[in-house]
Formats: structure tokens, sequence, C-alpha cells
């Protein structure tokens, strides 16, 4: 019988998060006859927010990445996996330096976001004589992006050649809760469901909804550092009756489901999982066309409306169609559905090692 490939996942955490839940899935689910899989956490068990099942799970009980770096060596050097795949700028970088230890150990990092800025921007004193984040990234072997615009941002910031790098978009991991019917509230319901920062847009969101002519109901759910700048947009456009605020909830795609339409204010996003999410459930979406995964997801008028500006946005809100679940559902299955995207990082693995 040949022998299984080992295959090294690390991550920073398992806490609420896109990259932890992809990771953490296709951990899980590749074919365990040709993959010996291990989980590498750097922080602590208690803080997950995943369950994992199946597979060998280490937890090193650090508080920071870079106190990991001793532990993760050892326990490359003494089981010799074939592949190390790591997740989250920061950990790419440090997997990228300590990748000229082990020769024999093909590296890869899953790029998360979107690289705009020139990387001899904002360098400190010693990267300028010494770019570890460039070295470390430009040394990993392989990168996985999940959409084509990640893809172009490695190339031309990080000058990464095009052959080390594929795409693979994130899979739909929830596949058990499903819109019966398109919603027909009295009140309009909206929901954006994300990260509170200010590259999520939900300020600009907000100012638009303040614009229309009809009832509404606008649900929030997330935590982040721009919470009380939200906040305070909501009571300066006198929104506080119209707007509710969810910290956390493991029921989002309930959630989704028991809404009009999701809505998405980013100025730039790696790959939107909460739009993806809403869309399998049968949830229509509006969403700016800005750079990232956003319009490998939305198929204009199909499963929503992709728009490039506030005018835009709102005259899609005063749009009264009836949308079809089953069809706003499908249009996503057909292309990230978890069987095609597993299916996909098997394929890689089994690649990048031949």
């Amino acid at each position: 019988m040949e022998d299984k490939i080992k295959v090294f996942f690390i991550l920073p955490t398992l806490s609420a998060g896109g990259a932890e839940r992809v990771i953490s899935f296709v951990a899980q689910n590749i074919d365990d006859a040709k993959f010996d899989v291990r989980l590498i956490i750097i922080g602590f068990e208690k803080d997950n927010k995943y369950r994992i099942n199946g597979i060998n799970v280490t937890y090193l009980n650090k508080s920071r990445t870079l106190n990991g770096v001793f532990d993760i060596c050892k326990i490359i050097l003494l089981n010799k996996p074939q592949v190390v795949i790591s997740s989250i700028s920061n950990l790419n970088v440090m997997m990228g330096l300590i990748s000229v230890l082990f020769p024999r150990t093909i590296f890869i990092g899953r790029h998360t976001f979107i690289l705009k800025e020139a990387k001899n921007s904002n360098k400190s004193t010693f990267q300028s004589i010494f770019d570890y984040w460039d070295f470390g990234n430009k040394n990993l072997d392989y990168f996985i992006c999940q959409s084509e615009d990640m893809k172009q941002g490695l190339i031309n910031v990080y000058g990464i050649h095009k052959d080390k790098i594929t795409v693979i978009n994130n899979p739909i991991t929830e596949t058990t809760f499903f819109k019966a019917n398109q919603s027909q509230h009295k009140i309009k319901k909206y929901i954006t469901v994300g990260r509170l920062s200010r590259l999520k847009g939900h300020i600009r969101i907000l100012e638009i909804l303040n614009k229309v002519n009809f009832p509404f109901h606008y649900t929030i759910i997330g935590d982040g550092d721009f919470f009380n700048d939200i906040v305070a947009k909501v009571h300066e456009l006198g929104l506080e009756e119209k707007v509710e605020f969810i910290n956390y909830t493991e029921n989002v795609s309930q959630y989704l489901i028991e809404h009009d339409m999701f809505l998405q204010g980013s100025y730039s996003e790696g790959f939107p999982n909460a739009l993806l999410e809403s869309c399998s459930v049968g949830t229509p979406a509006i969403a700016f066309d800005v750079p990232g995964g956003t319009k490998e997801i939305i198929e204009h008028e199909v499963n929503g409306f992709l728009v490039n500006t506030p005018d835009e946005f709102l005259e899609c809100l005063h749009d009264q169609r009836i949308w079809n679940p089953e069809t706003v559902r499908d249009s996503v299955y057909k292309k990230f559905n978890k069987d095609n995207i597993i299916r996909d990082y098997e394929q890689f693995l089994s690649k990048v090692l031949n």
C-alpha cells in the first residue's frame, strides 16, 4: 500500500474567523486514505470556536505566534511532514523564515487579503537592511489564494511567480440550512455579518439606508474595533429603532434565512465568507464591486446585485423583484460546494509533490 502524504496544517488559533473555519474544515475533510493530517494550533484549546473531529490536533498553548517557533520546529523535525500549510500573514512569514531549516518539506502559505501598497512603504530601519517580511514570503514554496485579485496582488507587490500561486476559493461548509421561500416581510429585513472595521463599510451602508423611503430593520452581526464609530453613526442618523447589533452567534445561517437581503459595504474583500454563506442559504445580496472575491460570488441579477456607487446601491434597495431562493443557492453551489473545493486541495497537494 502506498504511504500516505503527511500534511501539517498550522493556525495561530481556532477563534472565530474565515481562515480558521476554512483550514480546519479542509484538514478534517481531505481524503484520510491518501493524507495523514495533523492540525497544529499555536494558541489555546479554550479559545476554540470550531469543533474538530477525526484528526490529530496539537495545541502549543502560546499567547503569541512568535512564541510557537521553537515548538513548531521541533514538531517538524521529529515528524518530517512532506507538506506544511499555514494561514494568516504573520504566520506565513514565520513559516517562510524557518523553511530554510527543512529543505525536504514543502511550505505553503494560504494568503488571506488583498495586497495593494508597494512593499517598500513604511519599512522600519531594520527592514531596510533585512526585510524579513519579504524574505519570509518569497521563501515559501507555494501560495494558495482565495481569489484572482489576491493572486495578482502577490505577483505585483512581492514579485511572486505566477507558477507558485494557485487559486482555490473557499468552500460552502454548512449545507443543513436553506430558505424554502422568498421572505415576505412587511418591514424589509437587511443583514450584514463580519468584523466591525472601517474597511467593511458599515458606515456607508447606514448612510444609504437612511435614504430609503420604506420601513426596514438592519441587523449587524460581528465585533471589532470600529463598533463605537458605527454606533455613533446610528445615533447621528437617528436609526436607533431600526438597527440591531449582535456581537456573536453560532446561528448565523438561521439569521441569514430570516432576512430578505445581505448587504456588503466593503471597500476591499479577500473572499467574503459571510456573503457566500448568505447566497448558499438562498438569501440574495447587494455588494459593491471591489477588489477581491466578491465578483466571483455575485452574479448580477442572479443571486443579487453588484454595484459601483452608493446611488446604485440605493436603487437596488428599492428594487421590488421576488428572488427565487433555489436559484440564489444553486448559483454558488455549482462553484463552491465542498466536494469541489476539497478535490481542488487534494489535487494541488498531489501536484506539488510530483
